[in-house]
């Protein structure tokens, strides 16, 4: 089985750089054997992706942000669900991968299912109290506020209209070389026919005068 990251190498916000390097960088503390598949030199790569997050674990513009886990053709989850398995110990459940023998997680026996960290706890009865004020960034996982992620899905969105327009400028360089190339082939017809042209007119010319 082989570990799916989507990565976007180019892009221009810092919070997507560091999350990218954040799931990479403990994947391979881990010994995890993953591809990484570029969404911003590929645009293969990038549908794909969009095609196999499931809809209800896209953003509300339906385009989900890199990075994106997968196992083979299985959805893993976003940066968010992964940090969640990582601060559980749970991340080879997270990757549906057999912890090692001996690891933590092994040994605690963490669980987690498309995305959603279950974990079993002998506290389930023990009351909860209310007037402890949980930040909300610790309640959703999530160290982003909700306008750094709608700036990254802005950013992410501006970037498929650049690529989406040089690749329209490609095409529109490629007709005009054509042309180019069309106009040159003409000209040197022309020259090619001009003697010959001269050649009849001078003929012509000796017969009317004899």
């Amino acid at each position: 089985m082989v570990i799916k990251v989507f990565l976007a190498s180019s892009s221009g916000s810092t919070a997507i750089k560091k999350k990218q390097q954040d799931v990479v960088g403990f994947l391979e503390a881990l010994k995890v054997e993953y591809a990484q598949l570029d969404i911003a030199c590929s645009e293969e790569n990038r549908m794909w992706m969009r095609q196999n997050v499931p809809q209800e674990k896209k953003p509300s513009n339906g385009i989900p942000l890199p990075p994106q886990i997968f196992n083979e053709e299985g959805y893993c989850g976003d940066y968010e669900t992964f940090f969640d398995a990582k601060e559980d110990n749970a991340v080879f459940a997270f990757l549906g991968l057999p912890p090692p023998p001996g690891s933590k997680e092994a040994d605690q026996g963490g669980i987690v299912q498309n995305g959603t960290h279950a974990e079993e706890t002998k506290a389930e009865n023990v009351p909860v109290d209310d007037s402890i004020e949980v930040p909300v960034e610790e309640r959703n996982g999530n160290s982003h506020s909700d306008e750094e992620q709608a700036a990254d899905e802005e950013e992410l969105a501006e970037e498929d209209e650049a690529m989406e327009e040089d690749e329209d400028m490609a095409e529109v360089e490629e007709a005009e070389q054509q042309e180019e190339e069309a106009v040159e082939e003409t000209d040197e017809v022309t020259e090619e026919t001009a003697p010959v042209e001269e050649e009849e007119e001078e003929e012509e010319q000796e017969e009317e005068a004899e």
